[in-house]
């Protein structure tokens, strides 16, 4: 297990997600980064919005869909990883 992800998984552990979602949600943000070939620490904005419009465009997603397929990615960037930013 990398570090981010286990990082990951105890930022979501503190704010009391339950073991299905941490696990939906560590599922999505792979996806995420499998789309890119790249860890999510080298993403950005940018690559969210480029995979919304590929959910959209390419998958056919619906908006309720794209939005709960990129929550993780958004809390993974807001709590995980600015908590990371900080200690730094």
């Amino acid at each position: 297990m990398t570090s981010l992800r286990q990082r990951f998984i105890e930022v979501m552990q503190l704010r009391n997600f339950s073991p299905v979602t941490q696990a939906s949600c560590t599922r999505e943000v792979a996806e995420f980064a499998r789309h890119f070939n790249e860890s999510p620490e080298l993403l950005g904005p940018e690559q969210m919005r480029a995979y919304q419009v590929y959910l959209r465009n390419e998958k056919k997603l619906g908006v309720g869909s794209i939005s709960v397929a990129t929550s993780p990615e958004r809390f993974l960037y807001t709590w995980a990883l600015r908590l990371v930013e900080r200690v730094r």
